[in-house]
C-alpha cells in the first residue's frame, strides 16, 4: 500500500469478550469493505480479517485471539488507499469519494471561487471547506458550504465542482 494514498476507514477500539474481539468505529461511508479475510494496513502493522458482526460492531482478526492480544491494537487506525476504495466500492449514482472531491475547483457562475481544501462532517452533513481564490480580493482566506444544498454537478475528470447560492456564503464568511 503506498504511504501517500492512505486514507483512514476505521479506527479500532476497546476489547469484547474472551476471544480476541474489538470494536471498530468506522470513519467510512463503506461498511462493506470490510470483509473476512481482507487485509489492511493499520498503524505499522498488518491485519487481516478473521470475522466480523456488523450488528454490534466488533471485528476479529487473525492471529489476535485473546484480550490481552486484541489490547495491542486497540487506537490504532486502519487504512485503505484509492486505488483499494475505487475497486473495493461501487458507488451510485451522485456520490463521490471525498479524495476525489478534494482538489476540485469551485466554480460558480463562471467564476473560480476557490479549490476544495478539505470536507468535515458536523452532524449528517458533509461541509466542503474552500481554500478562496486569492484573485477574488476577500481578505479571508477560506469559506465553507453544505454540499448537498449548493452542489449542481461534480466533474471528478477535470476536478471541478459546480456550485449556486455559495457566494452570499463566501461573502460574509
Amino acid at each position: 500500500m503506498k504511504t501517500m494514498n492512505k486514507i483512514p476507514i476505521a479506527k479500532i477500539g476497546k476489547t469484547f469478550g474472551v476471544k480476541g474481539w474489538v470494536k471498530l468505529h468506522l470513519l467510512t461511508d463503506f461498511p462493506e469493505q470490510f470483509k473476512a479475510g481482507k487485509t489492511f494496513e493499520a498503524d505499522k502493522i498488518t491485519l487481516t480479517i478473521e470475522n466480523i458482526n456488523r450488528k454490534n460492531n466488533t471485528i476479529k482478526f487473525v492471529d489476535f485471539n485473546t484480550p490481552e492480544e486484541a489490547k495491542k491494537l486497540t487506537n490504532r487506525i486502519i487504512y485503505s488507499d484509492t486505488d483499494q476504495s475505487k475497486e473495493d466500492i461501487k458507488l451510485k449514482k451522485d456520490e463521490w469519494f471525498w479524495f476525489d472531491i478534494i482538489g476540485c475547483e469551485v466554480i460558480e457562475e463562471n467564476k473560480v471561487l476557490g479549490i476544495v481544501e478539505d470536507i468535515n462532517r458536523i452532524n449528517d452533513i458533509d461541509y466542503i471547506i474552500v481554500n478562496i481564490n486569492k484573485e477574488l480580493g476577500y481578505k479571508q482566506q477560506r469559506f465553507l458550504f453544505d454540499f448537498k444544498r449548493h452542489i449542481i454537478d461534480v466533474d471528478i475528470t477535470h476536478k471541478k465542482l459546480y456550485v449556486k447560492d455559495t457566494i452570499p456564503i463566501l461573502e460574509a464568511s
